[in-house]
């Protein structure tokens, strides 16, 4: 037998992740409810009411994974090879040369289509 073992969620971690949203959710309506607050002290309450909500969820096994996925995600960004400046202006005139050829071409099929079209119809010259 090949079974994979599902990890089991720890009731813990559903806590953290509701408690996470809780929250998030409680910051959103107390943004609303202070409205005659000044703008400043809303958006400080609510940017740190959801560092505290990432910080809370970044606690569970899930967060950890996810946070393992960005790190490896960095990692791999770096080993990309960017092309050059002269690269990408080469690339860039060819694609807006391919795509003005094209749109010529497209344009002719039109009116020959077109012109066929009125010829068969019996309304050309």
């Amino acid at each position: 037998m090949n079974a994979k073992a599902e990890p089991t969620q720890n009731s813990l971690d559903t806590v953290k992740l509701g408690a996470a949203l809780a929250l998030l959710l409680l910051a959103i309506v107390a943004f609303y409810y202070f409205a005659d607050q000044s703008k400043l002290a809303r958006y400080a309450g609510l940017l740190v009411a959801f560092g505290g909500s990432v910080a809370l969820a970044l606690q569970t096994d899930k967060g950890r994974i996810f946070l393992g996925f960005v790190r490896e995600s960095q990692v791999e960004v770096r080993k990309v090879v960017w092309p050059t400046r002269q690269e990408t202006v080469q690339t860039t005139l060819v694609v807006m040369f391919v795509v003005v050829v094209a749109s010529i071409l497209l344009w002719l099929l039109d009116l020959a289509l077109g012109g066929l079209v009125r010829f068969v119809m019996g309304q050309g010259a």
